[in-house]
């Protein structure tokens, strides 16, 4: 039986600003589903206020309500959101599931080099388009020079893959020439090699400050900095309810890219939702979701209880990582952002450092991305070294508070 390709994903979009629009995906499933479709939700910018998921573990029924903006891209979300889901092949406008597909080709790397003379949020500006042309960041080394101009080297792959055309590359080079202005030296766009890519790693050094001491894999029993965290988070397993799901309850704080870091952490531990909701009201948000293992049974090991409830509490406490630091005498910036165990990170992280930056007017001098191994886990690390000029106005715990609220969504 197939389905058309208009039913997978269906956007009825809400005729008042503000008011939640429906998301309706109903595909064959798969273990992370949610997840990899929250993540798209999140990149779009939008807000899940709440949500269905049903499943047989072979076909699903999700149901998103979300709020959008005036300047979402309803038709560009709807194709990534088909994208996401599994196992559709064409055959004359109708999609059928097939149970095995060919692993993904790795996406072509490109080199995009712009040289500029440096101001106040030229940083964020192009973090901006890059965001708008779907283009990822992979890694991004960026320096100034004694005479103000800046260097920036972002590495990306393409979601249209299309940048190896001239129009695309044209475009992409307009639209930076329409935020840098008169700024712009030069900016030149190749694709690159696995050996440039690996040539391209920051170094492997890292300071103490983001080493398990500071990025702790267990909750320690205080929280450096209540202020920059959720303040409370109420998790609850039950095996009494269901003959062969286990219901996990959440209740927490929102914040932005809630739903993707419970998903996230789901996906890691290859537990699949059979049966889930979710309701967001003034700032909380109520989860209750029927879950199995990849053995398809509950959760009745009490360890295994244990280990995934402490770790929904950790990443729903501090989903990511921000500190300031001293680096001899200058100020560093540090975010470490977890990397699911499919390799991906979590979205707009950079786009969303620079933003806070530039609404408090601190300026960066050097900032680099790059992933390492804390602990047993893989984290994509952002270190942005401070330009203080004359001397840093702007409080450390002022520039580290106006970060973290920039990436939970509390600005």
């Amino acid at each position: 039986m197939g389905i058309l390709y208009d039913d997978v994903v269906i956007i009825n979009q809400s005729e008042k600003e503000g008011d939640p629009s429906v998301i309706t995906v109903n595909c064959p499933d798969k273990t992370g589903l949610g997840c990899d479709l929250c993540r798209i939700l999140l990149f779009f910018g939008l807000n899940i206020i709440r949500g269905d998921v049903s499943t047989d573990g072979k076909w699903c029924y999700i149901v998103f309500w979300v709020i959008g903006k005036s300047t979402t891209r309803w038709d560009l979300l709807k194709k990534r959101l088909v994208g996401a889901c599994p196992s559709c092949s064409s055959a004359s406008g109708f999609f059928y599931y097939r149970s095995e597909l060919q692993p993904p080709k790795p996406p072509d790397v490109y080199l995009l080099k712009i040289c500029c003379h440096d101001r106040r949020g030229l940083l964020h500006d192009v973090t901006g388009v890059l965001c708008k042309l779907e283009l990822t960041i992979k890694k991004v080394k960026v320096s100034t020079t004694p005479d103000g101009r800046v260097m920036d080297l972002f590495f990306v792959t393409d979601t249209r893959e299309l940048l190896h055309t001239k129009k695309r590359q044209d475009d992409t080079y307009d639209n930076l020439k329409s935020v840098t202005g008169d700024a712009m030296i030069s900016c030149d766009i190749e694709m690159v090699g696995p050996e440039v890519t690996a040539c391209s790693q920051a170094s492997s050094f890292l300071p103490s400050v983001i080493t398990e001491d500071i990025f702790p894999m267990k909750i320690p029993d205080e929280l450096p900095n209540l202020s920059l965290t959720c303040s409370s988070v109420s998790i609850a397993i039950d095996n009494s309810l269901s003959p062969v799901h286990t219901l996990i309850q959440i209740i927490c704080h929102d914040h932005k890219g809630l739903l993707y870091d419970i998903m996230r952490t789901l996906k890691d531990y290859n537990i699949q939702i059979s049966y889930g909701r979710f309701f967001i009201k003034k700032g909380i948000c109520e989860i209750d979701l029927f879950i199995i293992q990849a053995d398809g049974k509950k959760i009745i090991d009490h360890s295994k209880q244990s280990a995934l409830c402490n770790r929904l509490r950790m990443e729903l406490l501090r989903p990511l990582r921000v500190t300031v630091v001293s680096r001899g005498p200058d100020t560093e910036l540090l975010v470490a952002n977890p990397v699911e165990i499919s390799g991906k990170g979590r979205p707009l992280v950079f786009h969303d450092i620079t933003l806070a930056l530039k609404m408090l007017n601190v300026g960066i001098f050097l900032a680099e991305i790059a992933r390492h191994m804390i602990g047993n886990r893989e984290w994509e690390v952002y270190r942005v070294l401070l330009d203080e000029g004359d001397g840093l106005s702007v409080p450390r715990s002022k520039i580290e508070g106006g970060v973290w609220k920039m990436l939970m969504g509390w600005e």
